[in-house]
């Protein structure tokens, strides 16, 4: 129970408000410990209730300690404009009932506006490093006074190319803080040089690894010769399976708009969200699927972490994701809070072997789906490796060394290399077959 942690008694009402009463597992493991002021390096899935993980002891210490005269006292960076908007929903609510504020220091929105917004001085500031950084070259923000740094989703943050600019933001923190990081996995490279520079004799909690699959998640493929094929199937898949709202994924900001005007044609109420996009266009489309006004979300990667919308239970890749933990993150916007749900994946004959990884690396294996009148003729690979990916034909090996030496022999007798029969070389061209 929340009880257990004596946390102040307004954050225990804001949790009744919401009907939260017994803690997540990451919950129970890091509250304690950052409740007693210690660094805490937290690895944990998707889903798992990070944000009351570090929200909660943070909100009881500034309760605990009040500094009304002081500027920003916690900051949270987080990779994307959307997971900063979630962050700042759910604290907002658990600090319902006092008098502390929250604002986000996001891209997406005109600058000036913003740097007059946080002259006001919000205890809680939520960031994405690169405006962060465009702030602090300004000297619109201070950092100075930064009791709490929370790294929310570090990993992506990292995979986004933000390395830099998180250890500057880092720096620039007072050395006297608590600093809390959260990533699903310690894997990356740079991971280590930001836990260097960010924590002191930090905690580690370790929960479900990133590549467990969610036990509450149903994952098939769908195997698909085209693109062409992949549509119809997609259409088929939203029309015909039952679900209260689904993200369909794609790995390019192009076919997300693609696929989002071809659903709309076919009557799917859909929406769309991508980098290219402005933020109130962003936030438009999160706000139409959050209230039921579209069912469909076609999506890139910038919502696969963290966004947390009431109802998912259906996720489909329109193409394989470009890694497994890329993988997880997608199908984990599906079956949280113990909810079933099903991940569909669309695969074609090029990325059978890219899907035989993923699965190889979560340790898992995919149910094969098939769409009646939409089988296609591609049934996967006529072999298989022990690995599950393709079994190619062996190429025969070409000695280089003895190629060489021959030509070389004919260039000194004069002669000329031969061509292969069945090309001819035209001048300026690349070989074309012979008629």
């Amino acid at each position: 129970m929340f009880t257990d942690f004596s946390l102040d008694t307004r954050l225990l009402k804001a949790l009744d408000a919401l009907s939260f009463t017994t803690p997540t597992d990451v919950q129970k493991a890091a509250i304690p410990l950052a409740m007693a002021g210690k660094d805490v390096l937290v690895t944990a899935e998707t889903g798992s209730g990070k944000t009351a993980a570090f929200a909660l002891p943070v909100l009881h210490a500034m309760l605990d300690s009040p500094a009304p005269q002081s500027g920003a006292r916690v900051l949270i960076l987080t990779p994307t404009r959307e997971l900063a908007q979630q962050l700042a929903k759910h604290i907002d609510a658990l600090a319902q009932f006092t008098f502390l504020k929250t604002d986000t220091v996001c891209g997406g929105e005109t600058f000036k506006p913003q740097a007059a917004r946080l002259r006001k001085n919000p205890e809680i500031l939520i960031a994405t490093p690169g405006r962060m950084i465009d702030h602090l070259d300004k000297r619109t923000l201070c950092l100075d006074e930064i009791e709490f740094l929370i790294l929310d989703e570090a990993d992506r943050m990292l995979d986004m190319g933000f390395h830099e600019d998180v250890e500057r933001i880092i720096n620039t923190c007072p050395e006297n803080r608590q600093t809390m990081l959260f990533s699903a996995t310690l894997a990356h490279a740079n991971m280590r040089s930001v836990i260097t520079a960010s924590m002191k004799d930090p905690i580690s909690v370790k929960l479900n690894s990133h590549r467990e699959v969610h036990s509450n998640i149903r994952q098939q493929i769908v195997l698909a010769n085209d693109v062409a094929l992949k549509d119809k199937q997609l259409v088929s898949l939203l029309k015909n399976d039952t679900f209260e709202k689904a993200i369909v994924f794609t790995n390019t900001k192009i076919n997300a708009n693609r696929l989002n005007g071809y659903l709309r044609y076919n009557d799917i109420r859909a929406g769309v969200i991508h980098g290219d996009l402005t933020q109130e266009q962003r936030t438009h489309a999160m706000g139409l699927l959050a209230s039921g006004k579209i069912n469909v979300l076609v999506a890139t990667d910038v919502v696969a972490r963290g966004i947390d919308v009431k109802g998912i239970d259906l996720v489909i890749n329109v193409e394989m994701s470009r890694s497994g933990d890329d993988h997880t993150h997608r199908v984990g916007r599906t079956g949280r809070a113990g909810e079933q749900g099903v991940a569909i994946s669309l695969v074609g004959p090029t990325e059978w072997n890219l899907m035989s990884s993923i699965e190889r690396y979560l340790k898992t294996q995919f149910e094969i789906r098939v769409i009646k009148g939409l089988e296609g003729s591609y049934a996967g690979p006529k072999k298989l490796k022990a690995s599950g990916k393709a079994a190619g034909t062996k190429k025969k090996k070409i000695d280089k060394k003895a190629t060489d030496n021959k030509l070389k022999t004919k260039k000194k007798q004069g002669a000329r290399p031969s061509e292969p029969k069945n090309r001819v070389i035209v001048d300026g061209f690349a070989p074309v077959k012979r008629k």
